[in-house]
């Protein structure tokens, strides 16, 4: 499956990243599906620009799906880069954790870093890099007597990992996650759901021309509802 183009204009293309697709181009993705290498097909300014990665200003996981920005120009670039870094910009994902959260709504506020012991993960880490997420439990589940809980999480900053470890912190890692997860885990997991269940949901930000807030929303992709659909919803007694 290949992305898709969800709105285009002079500044920007919108993207729905489906999973399997690595964002950026690197000398481990040959022979992948990146979006760097994808974009460098299409004719815009950027494009071919390696310096400023094709316009691509933040990244998802491979794994992760949904909503991907992509700066056309390079003031749209500038501009759209220093709106992540300042914090103007705002993602709402969806995801499914093991067990059920609460209290319904929180904010999850611990530093995050590379671990020293293990360089490709990353993890909660004194003296890290802030880290923030607030969440929203949607509804709860329940499969074969454990229980699940669908939440809404909103990173305010954008660490590597940071929804998975922030929710692996809490005690409820992501459905799937084979980092953060367990491995044993995971591997039950991935029998009933292919792979880390966690989507972009939406993005807002402020649109350089239309002088305004914008947002761009994508909805949850086949392969995760056919897994929530293998759920029933938890009944909740008072």
């Amino acid at each position: 499956m290949e992305p898709k183009i969800i709105f285009e204009d002079a500044q920007l293309l919108v993207l729905d990243k489906p999973s399997g697709w690595i964002v950026n181009q690197a000398q481990t993705t040959k022979g992948q599906n990146v979006i760097q290498e994808w974009l460098g097909n299409l004719n815009f300014p950027l494009a071919k620009d390696n310096e400023r990665r094709s316009g691509i200003v933040h990244r998802l996981d491979k794994e992760t799906s949904g909503i991907l920005l992509i700066a056309k120009t390079p003031e749209a670039f500038e501009n759209l880069q220093a709106q992540f870094k300042e914090r103007g910009v705002e993602k709402t994902y969806t995801t499914l954790v093991h067990g059920k959260i609460e209290p319904k709504n929180g904010k999850i506020e611990v530093t995050i870093g590379r671990l020293p012991w293990r360089r490709d993960r990353f993890g909660v880490l004194p003296g890290g890099r802030e880290a923030s997420t607030s969440y929203q439990v949607i509804d709860y589940f329940t499969r074969d007597g454990e229980e699940y809980s669908l939440v809404e999480a909103k990173p305010k900053t954008g660490r590597t990992h940071q929804i998975r470890i922030h929710l692996k912190y809490l005690g409820h890692p992501v459905v799937a996650d084979e980092f953060y997860a367990g491995r044993k885990t995971a591997r039950r997991d991935r029998t009933w759901c292919p792979r880390l269940f966690l989507h972009a949901k939406t993005v807002e930000f402020f649109h350089l021309e239309k002088k305004e807030m914008v947002k761009f929303s994508s909805e949850l992709p086949g392969d995760l509802n056919s897994a929530l659909a293998t759920l029933e919803k938890l009944r909740e007694t008072n």
